[in-house]
């Protein structure tokens, strides 16, 4: 069983094999020969590849959350902020990218910091819209730690504005979804002028 490097999490030779041949015929009807030597190789890779891109379906992220929930009497903004992620936009199977912003005011149940940065990594590691990534990231968080209130703000660029269509390389596009105090004018200023420093 092959194993990705990164993340010692082994690979489905079957699932490998199944998709590395609709690789090898995608390679054929763009016009290259699949069976020259630079590209012998590129159907199992782009395979492996693409398991690790997506790995977020075979990991919960509430359940991730409830192994590291922790009683504490803080009732103060908490933030984790420039999160970086990569995604793959599901219309175009395109890379986009950027930074997660991402607060929660606790009501007596707080959570491990990096846990925060794991659920964004397992939301991103699925194909996506940045908007609905967004809207899971704060469900999530509320779901499992029932807090006075969430926001999550995503900046990123998308492959698919840059490389192709429209063509514009230094657009950046930037979602927010918040809940419960943060629908209230003056904290969520208070969480921009943070993650604004």
């Amino acid at each position: 069983m092959d194993f990705d490097i990164t993340s010692s999490r082994p690979f489905d030779e079957k699932k490998t094999g199944e998709i590395a041949q609709h690789y090898q015929e995608i390679i054929r009807l763009l016009g290259e020969n699949p069976d020259r030597q630079g590209l012998i190789q590129t159907p199992q890779r782009v395979a492996r590849a693409m398991q690790f891109f997506v790995q977020g379906y075979e990991q919960d992220p509430e359940e991730i959350i409830r192994t590291a929930t922790f009683t504490e009497n803080y009732r103060q903004m908490v933030i984790v902020k420039d999160i970086d992620f990569y995604s793959l936009c599901e219309h175009h199977l395109l890379p986009f990218f950027g930074k997660a912003h991402v607060a929660y005011i606790p009501n007596k149940k707080i959570t491990g910091l990096s846990k925060i940065a794991r659920v964004v990594e397992i939301y991103a590691r699925r194909l996506q819209v940045q908007e609905r990534m967004t809207t899971q990231i704060k469900q999530c968080i509320q779901n499992t730690l029932d807090p006075m209130g969430v926001m999550v703000i995503i900046e990123a660029q998308h492959l698919c504005m840059q490389m192709r269509g429209i063509q514009k390389q230094n657009s950046i596009t930037t979602t927010s979804d918040f809940t419960g105090v943060f629908q209230e004018a003056r904290t969520r200023e208070e969480f921009m002028n943070l993650i604004n420093r």
